[in-house]
C-alpha cells in the first residue's frame, strides 16, 4: 500500500512513550500479493496476524488472496481485513461519491461473507490519498462506513497518520474522525518515518499504535516495502534493495512486507472462533 503527499512524522516524547510501554502490542504484516500456502508456517513464527484483501489491491489486476481465508486461519493468523477504496478522481461529485460508497460497501460485505468472515469483523477501507479529505472523499468514506455497519460488520479506515506536506499540515485520520459524527470507526494509521517508526524491525511486542502520533489508532503501519525515500529516509534497517524482508526468508523469495503494530492479535476480529 502507498500513501501519497506525506512528509515526516510527529515525534513522540519520552513521556508519551513511557505511558504506553505497559501495553501489549502484536506484530503483523500486510502485502498486496498472497505469500503462498507454503510460506505461512515460516511467517507465523514472526507474525500474529496478516492483512487480507477483499478486492483487488492497489495497482493489481486481480486479488490473489481470494479463497485462502481458511488456510490462513488454520495456520494460526489473525486478520486485518482490507477493501481497496476509490481515488478522488473516480468520485466526480458528492452525490456520485455517496452512491459509489454505498455500492462499494455492499461489495465489501459480499466478499467478506464469501470468504467466510463472521459478522462483527472489522473491514478496513484503504484510503490511499492523504491530507485533508475533500467533500467528495468524505461523502464516499462515510457512505461506505454506513453500508458496512448497517449489516452487522464493523468499519475501519486505513489512512495517513502523518501531517500533510502542504500548509494545512493535516493528519488524515484526525480529519476523518473529526467529521464522522456518531459513527464508530476503527483507525489503522500509517506513519513510517523514523522516528517514531523503528523501521524494518521485527519485535514480538512492538511499540503500540498510539506511538504512531494518532492517539486513537488501534493499528499502526510503521514500515512499508519498498522504503519510501521521501518519508522514511532516516530509517537505516531496510534491505539494500529498499524492501523489508521477514526473518527466515531471503530476498530471492520476494516476500517483502509492510509491518504493523496492533492492540490485538486479531485486529479485525476475523477469526471464526
Amino acid at each position: 500500500m502507498r500513501i501519497g503527499r506525506l512528509v515526516a512524522a510527529v515525534a513522540v516524547s519520552a513521556a508519551s512513550v513511557a505511558s504506553i510501554q505497559g501495553q501489549t502490542s502484536y506484530l503483523g504484516f500486510d502485502r498486496n500479493v498472497y505469500p503462498g500456502d507454503a510460506n505461512l508456517k515460516t511467517l507465523r513464527q514472526t507474525f500474529a496476524y496478516t492483512g487480507y484483501w477483499l478486492n483487488n489491491p492497489p495497482g493489481e489486476k486481480s486479488n490473489s488472496w481470494t479463497g485462502h481465508r481458511r488456510v490462513v486461519e488454520k495456520a494460526g493468523f489473525g486478520f486485518l481485513v482490507l477493501f481497496n477504496g476509490r481515488l478522488y478522481a473516480q468520485l466526480k461529485s458528492e452525490a456520485n461519491a455517496k452512491r459509489l460508497g454505498a455500492s462499494d460497501g455492499y461489495s465489501a460485505l459480499a466478499s467478506a461473507l464469501r470468504e467466510g468472515f463472521p459478522r462483527n469483523t472489522i473491514i478496513f477501507l484503504d484510503q490511499e490519498q492523504g491530507g485533508l479529505m475533500l467533500p467528495e472523499q468524505k461523502a464516499y468514506i462515510y457512505a461506505w462506513v454506513d453500508r458496512v455497519t448497517a449489516t452487522g460488520f464493523r468499519a475501519g479506515v486505513y489512512c495517513s497518520g502523518q501531517p500533510s506536506p502542504d500548509e494545512n499540515k493535516a493528519v488524515t485520520a484526525v480529519d476523518i474522525q473529526q467529521y464522522a459524527g456518531s459513527r464508530r470507526i476503527t483507525y489503522w494509521a500509517i506513519n513510517d518515518a523514523c522516528p517514531p517508526s523503528p523501521g524494518c524491525e521485527f519485535r514480538k511486542n512492538p511499540a503500540g499504535p498510539r506511538q504512531s502520533g494518532v492517539d486513537f489508532a488501534e493499528v499502526w503501519q510503521f514500515a512499508q516495502s519498498p522504503q519510501r525515500k521521501d518519508v522514511a529516509a532516516h530509517c537505516t534497517n531496510y534491505s539494500k534493495d529498499g524492501n523489508c524482508y521477514p526473518p527466515e526468508t531471503s530476498p530471492s523469495q520476494g516476500l517483502h512486507v509492510d509491518l504493523n503494530s496492533a492492540t490485538s492479535a486479531d485486529p479485525s476480529h476475523g477469526r471464526s472462533h
